[in-house]
């Protein structure tokens, strides 16, 4: 059992979360039980999750997307409050980190992305980025577009959607998890031979082709299943407490 405030304190400061300027508050976004005995991790703080978490009897539910986003509506009402509503009456905690959870080089989605792939020598896609939230890696060896599609397919489990460019191997890699597809033009400003994230926008077909980037969308849950889950065992094993995963299958 541990208290949860000093868990949001650790978190904190692990993440380095007020060093970023960010989309949603992170850290504590609905407070719940003093004590946590038991937290469960998922992508996003949807009904599907929090109903999990009241049946695992969690204490805390740990998420990468949560509520209180900017330009969202005020009122809590429809399915945010519906959601919203059923935490408090359990007693259950909403914990939420976004981007410090992206760019951690250890515990971080992209970071997680870099070992998955047996990506090399990782470096910053923005050199000017106090904590990049995007990357660089290499491939041990050139892959055709197809192998390395492949590769992704595999390492993803997701129906990969790639846009081609006139590029006949690919080593050099930028990357960032999420609705990050609009990083292309960084990547090629970075002579990348691909890009790859987790979505992808009608005009990133055409971004492909004249920046001459291979692009490679592969799912924005599917590349960010893992950042929730190291801080969680890393929260679990620094508090001794119990710890589960919720798998929402979201094909985006």
């Amino acid at each position: 059992m541990a208290n949860l405030h000093e868990i949001i304190q650790w978190c904190d400061q692990t993440l380095l979360s007020a060093e970023f300027k960010d989309y949603a508050p992170n850290g504590l976004q609905i407070e719940g039980k003093k004590e946590v005995k038991r937290i469960v991790c998922a992508v996003t703080a949807s009904e599907t999750a929090v109903d999990a978490a009241i049946e695992l009897k969690a204490d805390l539910l740990l998420v990468h997307h949560g509520y209180f986003w900017k330009g969202e509506p005020y009122p809590i009402t429809g399915t945010r409050g519906n959601r919203i509503k059923k935490l408090i009456q359990n007693d259950i905690s909403l914990v939420a980190y976004h981007l410090p959870l992206d760019a951690h080089p250890v515990l971080g989605n992209n970071a997680a992305i870099a070992e998955i792939l047996q990506l090399n020598n990782i470096e910053a896609l923005d050199s000017t980025e106090r904590h990049p939230i995007g990357n660089i890696g290499y491939l041990e060896a050139p892959l055709s577009p197809e192998d390395f599609q492949a590769k992704l397919q595999h390492c993803f489990d997701f129906n990969i959607v790639h846009l081609p460019a006139n590029k006949p191997y690919i080593q050099k890699v930028g990357f960032c998890t999420g609705a990050a597809q609009d990083f292309i033009n960084k990547a090629a400003l970075q002579n990348c031979d691909a890009y790859l994230s987790g979505e992808v926008s009608e005009r990133t077909f055409y971004e492909a082709q004249e920046l001459n980037v291979h692009y490679f969308a592969c799912g924005h849950h599917a590349t960010e299943r893992y950042g929730v889950q190291r801080l969680t065992k890393a929260i679990a094993d620094h508090f001794s407490i119990e710890h589960h995963y919720v798998e929402l299958n979201n094909p985006i």
